[in-house]
Formats: structure tokens, C-alpha cells, sequence
């Protein structure tokens, strides 16, 4: 039932702006820190919990996959909602995570498609 994937999503979204708030509070800043990817963790973990623990029909999963798919347009829009130039103006620290981690994703995907090993392709004359 796509309803439960529904509501694992909400569970799972909610306990992410919670733990947000709460992380941003600690370190001393008014805003969400992380709530969205930590939510998006959250419903990865539960998934595979769910799924391992046989506790996740077929069509619930379906309904979690599908959700899924669709969080992250939903984690860019609310991306969208940040002040970024209120950031940009607090100091060049935002640019440089910016760069920092266009950067080192980067430097992820070109690490990981060195580690695939080489498929030969076949010539015309074989």
C-alpha cells in the first residue's frame, strides 16, 4: 500500500526537521541544520530495516521507492527556501562549502568510475 510509504516518508521527514532544529539550537544557529538530508537518511535506514526485517510488503515498498524518487525535488525545493544571500553576506564560508563540496563530489565520481574495471568491447570482425 502506497499509503504507508506515505507515511513512513512523513514519520521520517518529521524526526528529520526535529533533529535539525535541535542540531542547528546546539550549535548556536536560528535554523533547520541538516533536517532534510538527515531525514532523507532516516527513510533509507527505515527502508532497508523494513525490508530485512520482512515487515515491508511489496506494495509498501513500492509506495517508500516511489516517494523516494520524489524527495529529491522536494529537498531542492526547500533548498530553495534558504536565504542565500543572507548566508553569502554572514562571510565566505558558504561560498567555500559550495566549491569545497562541488569539488570533492567530483572527485567521488571520478574515484569510483576508476575502480570499475575495464569491459573490452567486441570488434567488427569477431
Amino acid at each position: 500500500m502506497i499509503i504507508y510509504g506515505t507515511a513512513l516518508l512523513a514519520v521520517c521527514h518529521l524526526l528529520g526537521i526535529l533533529s535539525g532544529d535541535l542540531l542547528g539550537h546546539a550549535l548556536g544557529v536560528k535554523s533547520n541544520v541538516g533536517g532534510v538530508g538527515i531525514a532523507m537518511l532516516l527513510l533509507m535506514t527505515s527502508r532497508f530495516y523494513l525490508h530485512r526485517s520482512g515487515w515491508l510488503s511489496a506494495t509498501s515498498e513500492s509506495g517508500v521507492h516511489y516517494w523516494g524518487a520524489l524527495y529529491i525535488p522536494v529537498v531542492v525545493a526547500m533548498a530553495m527556501q534558504q536565504n542565500v544571500v543572507a548566508a553569502l553576506r554572514g562571510g565566505p564560508v558558504a561560498l567555500i562549502a559550495a566549491v569545497g563540496s562541488v569539488v570533492l563530489c567530483g572527485l567521488c565520481v571520478s574515484f569510483i568510475n576508476r575502480m570499475e574495471p575495464e569491459i573490452e568491447q567486441p570488434t567488427e570482425g569477431e
